[in-house]
Formats: C-alpha cells, structure tokens, sequence
C-alpha cells in the first residue's frame, strides 16, 4: 500500500499575524489533498505559551491526523496541556503512530533550555523497544538534523550523540528513513544508510552562506514537503511552497 504524507516544520506561532497566516496558508492548502497524515516536526510554538498551542491546536485541526513532535523552542508541559489536552509534564514525548501500513515513530529530541538536539537514554529504549515489535516499515521522525547541513547556525545545533541513533538504526533494518526540521532549510541526506530528509519551515527560510549574509530569508514562502513511501519501500520526497 502506497503512503502519502505531508510534513511540515518550525511553525514558530508567537501571536503575530504574520506567523498565523502563513500557517493558516499551509493548512488551507493541505485540508482538501488526499493525504494519509501530517507530519509536523517541531517548533511548532515560539515562545512556548499556552496560548501558542491553543491556536496551534485550532490551525491545525484537518481531517486527516496530524502527528507532532517538539522542537527546542517548544515548552512540554504547555505543549502537552493546550496541544495534546494531557496532564503536563517535563518528561520527553514520544509516540507511534500506525498510518497505512507503516509505524511512524514521532521522537523528543530536546533538550530543555538548548538549541541543540539529543535522542535521551530513555528516549532510544523506547525507540528500540517499539521498533523490535513492528514487523512493518517504519519512519523516524524528530526535530534536529543528526548530520551537518554545511551552514554554520543548523549545524551549531544538530543532533548530538548520532552514534547511539546510529547503532539502532543498525539494529532495525526495516526503518526506512529520518525526518527532520529545525534547519529552515529543504535539504536530503544520508544518515546511517537512510534518507535523511529535512522538511522546510513555514516561518522562514534559511539563506546558505552562498546566498546571502543574513541567514533568515523572511521574504520567502512557506514550505513543506510530500514524501511517498511505495510498496518496494522506496521513499520519496517533493518539495512545494504555497504562495
């Protein structure tokens, strides 16, 4: 079975009318595509205010679900309360989700209070542990990137410790590739013998070094990506903006 996903990152809400629009523009796009999930890995709120994900959770609702994971600028307890309506808590949220034949594992990798990412010890058993009882595909995904995007600011910021996602990545084979965000950037990769997809940001744009000396390009539109996992398990991936 053919799965069709959208995947969107680094919302940044912060009460603005800027922020809201362009988000609003991406769901207003996305709502009448036939399109299995949503995928939105992280930052979703900028300040991490109740209020923040309150409206998330409104410009957010589609009829097809819409599966979250936190990015460093994202607060657990509120995030937790006003977006997922559960008691709040500083624990990292982790879940899977099954969506078309496939497990899709959405992974905490922040570190309160830090821009850089880390997949904690409680965090990769739980990965290990919910991967050894699939007998399906699965993707991963979580907020920063675990390889070097060759701009200075995603990379002050990747995801540390990669060797220990490495190893069980090894150990799980029918995992088919790593989604990401934080970058603000569109970018592919490889990362342990996966793809390795960074999906765009809907708030702005990052300028690599070559475009320009300012990295923050709020001029451009927001983005997102489409990946198609097919039966042979091949992923792949385009790339819209939504003007």
């Amino acid at each position: 079975m053919t799965l069709l996903l959208a995947q969107i990152s680094d919302l940044h809400l912060d009460g603005t009318e800027r922020a809201t629009s362009r988000a609003e523009r991406i769901m207003e796009y996305l709502r009448p595509l036939p399109i299995d999930a949503l995928l939105v890995t992280g930052d979703i709120a900028d300040h991490g205010a109740e209020a923040e994900y309150e409206e998330a959770a409104r410009l957010l609702a589609a009829p097809f679900p819409v599966l979250t994971c936190p990015g460093n600028h994202d607060i657990r307890p509120a995030y937790r309360k006003a977006l997922l309506g559960r008691p709040p808590r500083d624990a990292p949220i982790n879940e899977v989700h099954h969506v078309a034949g496939t497990a899709i594992l959405m992974c905490d990798s922040t570190i309160p209070g830090r821009d850089e990412g880390l997949l904690d010890a409680a965090t990769l058993a739980w990965m290990d542990d919910t991967l050894s009882h699939l007998d399906t595909p699965a993707l991963i995904a979580f907020h920063q990137p675990p390889v070097r995007l060759h701009h200075p600011l995603p990379d002050s910021g990747r995801l540390q410790d990669e060797d220990r996602l490495a190893a069980l990545l090894e150990a799980h084979p029918h995992v088919v590739a790593v989604l990401t965000g934080h970058a603000h950037t569109a970018a592919a990769s490889t990362f342990a013998g996966r793809p390795l997809i960074v999906g765009p940001a809907v708030t702005w744009t990052l300028r690599l070094p070559w475009e320009g000396e300012h990295p923050a390009d709020r001029a451009q539109p927001p983005g997102l990506a489409f990946h198609v996992l097919d039966d042979e398990r091949r992923l792949t991936t385009h790339y819209r903006v939504v003007l």
